[in-house]
């Protein structure tokens, strides 16, 4: 046995080791930064290490460090686990090592991205011929979209961003709900477009259509991106897209929606009906390692117009082998880039039409099982519509719900995390991995209980 084919075994091992654990262990770490920090080794060795060994110390010092983010028990973020296939192929992925860039370097790569993309659009109910572009995450995938907007609506404006840069160009306006995400406001920044202006949403963070209306109305002929959302991060709620978009369509605005772990609904014939409208939209984004429980590092931008996106993001050089037909390098910002579609491909392939439409299905009904656990609690209270995988409660004040926070995170058994909305200190339920079942929802609401009566 080769150093190489050592290293793998050990790694193997480690991991089936750690996925075993997860239905008995306790969610938190148990070790902090400094205690791994010395089983780690801070003194770098004068000479070379067995890459068995190196393995063997890196998952034997970090194990008692890591959160058990993969477990069903886990719903401290909207973090999904990892199907069994997309797991896999990340393993796969890795040992392939592939950079995704061009069709002609690799086809396999291309192919899978080509078939991954068309039945993600075909999933979620958006046209057909839109550019699906494969980011690191949401984040970079709501900033792809934002780029392609704004360089689109400076183009009717006669700009050319590419060619002039921003300085001198007609001011963008942004319009959001002011309850939108903060990754939202984050890419706007890197975008050099600054703050958006805030209109109204209502007490479940749903924005108003004639707020928009008003706001757009106000602005005059100015270049204008409008930007909704398909699941706010508290109350699951999802923007009313028919109106706001007719709105924004008759202001000539980019409409991009947000829809991190939200746009998934259109996948289910129960829950479609939320995303009424959204096909509608120039533009959207989301994250595969949310509600498709793909690994880290896979959000999607898609964008209507391929001509947009390859505007913003496409890159010449003479070195590069560059297809007519396009390369996966056009619709992302990155040059250097992992095969991310690959694991998109075999959760989708593994899973089916029906299958995807059966997980989302399965987190919310988990979720309604949590509103519904935690409103026979004494003093605890859910707080918003349970319309998706969201739940949020708090449990009489905002100094009892942040001890019942604290017990929770003590006793282990599931993280739950806090937060604040409408100036109410909150615990937050988001319901996103594979993985849950009924007995981990039993169990932690009875770890709620405790903490409740004990708080």
């Amino acid at each position: 046995m080769d150093a190489r084919e050592a290293a793998l075994r050990q790694a193997y091992g480690h991991a089936v080791r750690w996925l075993a654990s997860l239905s008995d262990r306790k969610v938190p770490a148990r070790a902090s930064v400094d205690e791994i920090v010395r089983a780690l080794g801070v003194e770098l060795p004068d000479g070379p290490s067995t890459p068995a060994d190196v393995v063997d110390l890196m998952a034997t010092a970090c194990e008692p460090g890591l959160t058990a983010f993969p477990s069903g028990r886990f719903y401290g973020f909207v973090v999904g686990g990892t199907e069994p296939a997309a797991l896999a192929a990340d393993w796969l992925v890795s040992a392939w090592d592939q950079n995704c860039v061009m069709r002609a370097v690799s086809p396999a790569y291309t192919a899978a991205e080509d078939i991954a993309g068309a039945w993600l659009l075909d999933l979620l109910g958006l046209p057909s011929d839109s550019a699906v572009g494969f980011t690191t995450g949401a984040t970079m995938a709501n900033f792809t979209c934002l780029a392609a907007g704004r360089d689109a609506v400076l183009r009717r404006a006669g700009w050319n961003v590419a060619h002039d840069g921003l300085a001198g160009a007609p001011a963008v306006r942004v319009i959001v709900g002011e309850d939108r995400h903060m990754a939202i406001d984050l890419a706007l920044r890197y975008l050099g477009l600054g703050k958006p202006q805030l209109v109204k949403a209502d007490d479940q963070g749903r924005i108003e259509p004639e707020a928009v209306r008003h706001s757009l109305a106000a602005g005059g002929q100015s270049p204008t991106i409008v930007i909704l959302q398909a699941g706010d991060i508290h109350s699951g709620a999802f923007d009313p897209f028919v109106e706001t978009i007719r709105a924004a369509r008759e202001a000539d605005a980019w409409v991009h929606i947000d829809g991190a772990f939200g746009l998934w609904a259109a996948a289910s014939p129960v829950y479609a009906h939320l995303t009424e409208g959204c096909a509608f939209a120039d533009s959207w984004a989301t994250d595969a390692h949310k509600t498709l429980n793909v690994p880290y590092d896979c959000g999607l931008a898609i964008v209507r117009d391929p001509f947009a996106v390859r505007a913003a993001m496409g890159l010449q050089g003479d070195y590069l082998i560059q297809d007519e037909h396009g390369d996966p390098i056009d619709k992302v910002p990155e040059l250097s880039r992992r095969g991310r579609a690959f694991t998109v491909w075999a959760a989708l392939r593994t899973l089916g039409r029906s299958g995807v439409a059966d997980l989302v299905e399965r987190l919310c009904r988990h979720a309604s099982a949590f509103a519904t656990g935690i409103a026979g609690i004494d003093g605890a209270t859910v707080l918003n519509e349970v319309v998706f995988t969201q739940v949020c409660a708090e449990f009489g004040n905002d100094e009892r719900t942040e001890r019942v926070l604290t017990r929770l995170l003590d006793d282990g058994t599931a993280w739950f995390s806090g937060s604040t909305w409408h100036g109410r200190r909150v615990m937050r339920i988001s319901v996103s991995n594979w993985s849950t079942t009924e007995d981990d929802v039993t169990r932690a609401l009875d770890a709620i209980r405790r903490a409740s009566m004990n708080a």
